[in-house]
């Protein structure tokens, strides 16, 4: 097994991108194609959501499963064998508080969180797609009954 140098490593985790990630993208224009219209890395919300439906209050993550600690128990197992891995557990761990927190904030201000899972909107973008739609039905009927 090759094993990289600290350099190469570093070289590897700093082209890790933020926003515009393959994932983002996919989804975006799935929704675009639709004729929904968004706002991207929206920085005026807690955690600047991915993507943000202002119309309908909803907030979209489109989370990595590593850094975000999808299956958490077993990721942390494995984590603990490998190396650096009281970096690795604390920094994960962080990610998972800071996303709780995150959707505390945008809740209590009365948006709709939704986070998926990168896998899942590679495997079924159209999937993904429908969540976003039900959720922005389900918030129409919500609205219509507080109005009534």
């Amino acid at each position: 097994m090759d094993r990289l140098t600290k350099e190469q490593r570093h070289k590897n985790m700093s082209n890790i991108k933020n926003k515009d990630t393959g994932i983002e993208v996919k989804l975006r224009k799935a929704l675009w194609e639709r004729g929904y219209r968004y706002r991207k890395n929206y920085n005026a919300l807690p955690g600047k959501p991915d993507i943000v439906l202002t119309k309908y209050k909803i907030a979209i993550f489109c989370d990595s499963e590593f850094f975000h600690g999808k299956d958490w128990d077993d990721l942390k197992v494995q984590l603990e064998r490998g190396k650096n891995a009281e970096f690795w557990i604390k920094k994960i761990s962080r990610n998972r508080e800071r996303d709780e927190e995150i959707n505390k904030q945008l809740m209590f201000l009365g948006w709709t969180v939704i986070r998926f899972w990168g896998k899942d909107i590679k495997k079924d973008v159209e999937q993904c797609v429908k969540v976003v739609e039900e959720t922005i039905f389900e918030t129409t009927i919500n609205k219509e009954d507080i109005l009534d």
